[in-house]
């Protein structure tokens, strides 16, 4: 699903929530007109000379405030009916025009604030907000041009007629203006929060990708995982079991012995495979930990020369600490090698070099078998080497020796680089 286009947003309609608040704010802004109402009556405080009486004042109030109940359900028809009603209250000489403007103001607002039509929002409050300023000026010429109002009081450098005009057509500017502005804002406010809901579940499904294709990669570094534990002990104990066979008449001794090593190569699979799926179940760094590292090479050369390979090892330069996974990644790559000069070398010998370079670790494992060509499909083997070397930096070589055999040999680096 693409982005929306946001210029083209439609806002959606209100919620069964917002459509009972309509009530509760609807009935509040009548009790309120009431009110006033009534207290303009008491005081006498009339805008216009001869107004209603009041019954049919509180009638005008509710007529004005009852469509607020469906204000944002149908934002145009409401300004449009309370409009109307706003000139009729006013041709009628209701007692104050506070209440109605105030009902007026809320119906501009939530067209600005609501209706799903843009253009038709903007144009249908410019349009009633022209009509107001036209029935303005006609109540102001009409005041102009009827008997003059009593300002016995006034003081100021100006005209008071002038005054008055001027005040009134003041006042409805920053009231209309700003019932305008207000709904636009509102309208802006409810396209930043869609926005946000819908980068916020464009992220969440992101994150959820990336969980996805970090589980895959972790299952398939655990198959690699899992085939190097498999391959290499299994090879040893066919190795060992066929010996036991063929030598289980003639030296029986023998044969124990070979199947003890199949015993104990079992036991010690079965030991490395709880450790790898243990990895699923604690924290990374006691994972890395718990993980074979270098200090468990001596295991799979004896491992090695149960199989009947004569294995020679060796270490060079100063032996130092190496990160985890690095530890990790080198005792895979020798078992690796090691399972593959068992299964098809046909060796007699093997070397096993480790060098302790200045910021790497590098190894060197060759025999002396036939050689093996590399497949054209190597598997988890050499392309599971590969990945693990990459994943630090590191590279691998692998191929036939000039002379006779196999060699393998991998470069870890145990530096970080820092990037600029």
């Amino acid at each position: 699903m693409g982005e929306p286009v946001w210029n083209e947003w439609r806002r959606p309609g209100p919620t069964p929530a917002q459509r009972r608040r309509d009530v509760g704010i609807a009935v509040i802004v009548l009790l309120c007109a009431i009110e006033v109402t009534t207290l303009v009556n008491s005081t006498g405080a009339y805008v216009f000379q001869n107004p209603p009486g009041l019954g049919e004042q509180v009638l005008w109030m509710v007529a004005l405030s009852a469509p607020l109940v469906v204000r944002r359900r149908y934002p145009l028809a409401v300004m449009l009916v309370v409009s109307a009603l706003f000139i009729a209250a006013q041709l009628n000489q209701a007692a104050d025009t506070l209440p109605p403007s105030a009902i007026l103001f809320l119906a501009i607002y939530t067209v600005g604030a609501w209706e799903r039509n843009r253009r038709v929002a903007r144009w249908s409050r410019i349009g009633v907000i022209g009509a107001m300023f036209l029935w303005l000026g006609f109540s102001l010429v009409r005041a102009l041009l009827g008997p003059k109002g009593d300002f016995k009081d006034a003081a100021g450098p100006m005209d008071p007629v002038l005054a008055s005009v001027l005040y009134g057509l003041e006042f409805n500017i920053f009231f209309f203006l700003f019932a305008y502005v207000v709904g636009e804002m509102a309208w802006s406010g409810a396209r930043r929060r869609a926005q946000l809901r819908f980068q916020a579940e464009e992220l969440e499904r992101s994150q959820e990708q990336n969980t996805r294709g970090a589980i895959a990669a972790e299952r398939m570094r655990i198959a690699r995982d899992l085939h190097d534990v498999v391959a290499h002990h299994v090879s040893v104990m066919g190795i060992q079991a066929g010996a036991a066979r063929r030598v289980l008449d003639s030296d029986p001794e023998m044969a124990r012995d070979a199947l003890q090593t199949v015993e104990q190569t079992a036991r010690t699979a079965i030991s490395e495979l709880r450790g790898l799926l243990g990895v699923l179940r604690a924290d990374a760094d006691s994972d890395l930990k718990a993980a074979p590292g270098l200090d468990d090479l001596p295991e799979l050369f004896d491992n090695a020369r149960a199989a009947g390979l004569d294995v020679s090892h060796g270490v060079y330069g100063d032996v130092r600490e190496v990160p985890p996974g690095v530890a990790l990644s080198a005792y895979r790559v020798v078992q690796e090698a090691l399972t593959n000069v068992v299964k098809h070398a046909d060796a007699q010998h093997v070397d096993v070099r480790m060098r302790y370079l200045d910021s790497a670790l590098e190894l060197e494992i060759a025999d002396d078998g036939r050689g093996r060509a590399v497949s054209t499909n190597p598997g988890f083997g050499l392309v599971g080497m590969r990945e693990r070397l990459a994943v630090h930096g590191g590279s691998l070589e692998a191929g036939p020796r000039r002379d006779a055999g196999y060699l393998v040999r991998a470069s870890l680096p145990t530096v970080v680089e820092e990037k600029a």
